[in-house]
């Protein structure tokens, strides 16, 4: 147990029955009552931020996330299996704790399963990934300089925004958090 003043941005509690990350913390002495901590929590499982204020040096529950370097092997109905590169054992994870990174995997990716109590709650891919472009309309002679974009299937399935000198089989990074162009991949 751990009390308010053990408090940081990034932990995870574990409170009313569920893991919390700490997005903002502040701690308030106001000129007349006792000190208290207002914070910004947001849910592990689901993304919900609430607001939630603590008497200061109230007992907390400090929940442990053990971070495990792991290597998508490959999609199992809806579930997706995932080897441990340490240890080589294999983890299956569902299609809901994967969410929309699984629009960036492809065989043999590289990510972070955070897991609590043998239970994997989230993966973190690397801020881009290289995907390769299986459709797009080829850029017509002259639109080059006007800086437009245009559709693009990448072999994930996909789609995202393109400038329009790409052509198809060109290998671009993809940024994993909001599925944007980062530039050609090298």
């Amino acid at each position: 147990m751990a009390t308010t003043a053990d408090l940081k941005n990034g932990i995870t509690l574990d409170m009313d029955n569920a893991l919390w990350t700490v997005v903002e913390f502040q701690h308030v002495k106001p000129g007349k009552g006792p000190a208290f901590v207002r914070t910004k929590l947001k849910s592990v499982l689901t993304g919900k931020v609430i607001d939630r204020t603590f008497s200061s040096g109230v007992k907390i529950e400090i929940a442990i996330l053990e971070k495990r370097d792991m290597q998508y092997l490959y999609k199992e109905g809806d579930d997706f299996v995932f080897m441990d590169s340490k240890t080589f054992d294999q983890m299956t994870i569902a299609q809901a704790v994967v969410g929309d990174m699984a629009n960036y995997m492809l065989e043999n990716t590289d990510a972070v399963v955070a897991v609590n109590e043998g239970n994997p709650l989230y993966i973190e891919l690397a801020a881009s990934v290289p995907l390769r472009i299986t459709y797009t309309e080829p850029g017509i002679q002259g639109d080059r300089s006007s800086g437009g974009t245009k559709p693009a299937t990448v072999e994930t399935g996909i789609e995202i925004q393109v400038p329009l000198f790409i052509k198809q089989d060109e290998i671009v990074m993809v940024d994993t958090r909001d599925g944007s162009y980062q530039g050609r991949a090298n």
